[in-house]
Formats: structure tokens, C-alpha cells, sequence
């Protein structure tokens, strides 16, 4: 399971962001419009996250009860919603005309 520390989640965050924002700032598109839309694109990337831990955690069917007896497994919704965040933040990407931050993935469960 992932594992992650909280302060290396925001290096991370913060990596992300100042290095669209420099992109935007080669291209000359530093208004507020684009750094709003970048914001946008690091909250995203957060849930994105807190979708990838919950699928892990959970796993991708999940036991529900509905009080009248009714019990059993359904998917996890977290999927479809992590589908649905990727394309909203290749979609802002896009649109800004940048590329994702080259980053290496933070793994703390290799040091636990």
C-alpha cells in the first residue's frame, strides 16, 4: 500500500506547480487566467492522488449494505472518478499548451 508523507506529498505538489508555471512564463502567459488554471491542475493532481490511495486501500469492489438486508459487492467508484480526473487535468494541460512536471515518484514503502 502507498504510503506517503504528508510534507513530501506538498515538495511534490509545489515541484508541480512552479514548473508549469515556469512553462507558462517561456511562453509569455503569465496572467492570472493561466497561474487560476494551474491551480486548478495541482488541486486535481491531489485528488487524483487521494483516488489512487483509496483504490488501494479498498480495493477496486467494495462491500455495501443498504439497511433493508440487501448486502454485497460493488465497484469502487474512486475508478471511474480517477478516470474522469485524469482527462480533466490532460484537458487543462492541454489547453495551456504544457507538458505534466518530470518527476520521480516519492515510494515510502520501500523504506518501511
Amino acid at each position: 500500500m502507498r504510503k506517503v508523507d504528508k510534507g513530501v506529498i506538498k515538495d511534490e505538489k509545489s515541484i508541480i506547480k512552479d514548473d508549469l508555471i515556469a512553462q507558462l512564463a517561456i511562453k509569455g502567459a503569465t496572467q492570472k487566467f493561466y497561474i487560476s488554471l494551474v491551480d486548478d491542475y495541482v488541486s486535481l493532481w491531489q485528488i487524483k492522488n487521494n483516488l489512487i490511495e483509496d483504490i488501494e486501500k479498498r480495493g477496486v469492489s467494495v462491500e455495501y449494505n443498504n439497511g433493508g438486508g440487501q448486502k454485497g459487492y460493488k465497484k469502487n467508484d474512486s475508478i471511474a472518478e480517477l478516470n474522469k480526473t485524469n482527462a480533466q487535468m490532460l484537458k487543462i494541460l492541454s489547453e495551456l499548451g504544457l507538458r505534466g512536471a518530470d518527476i520521480k515518484s516519492c515510494d515510502i514503502d520501500d523504506e518501511l
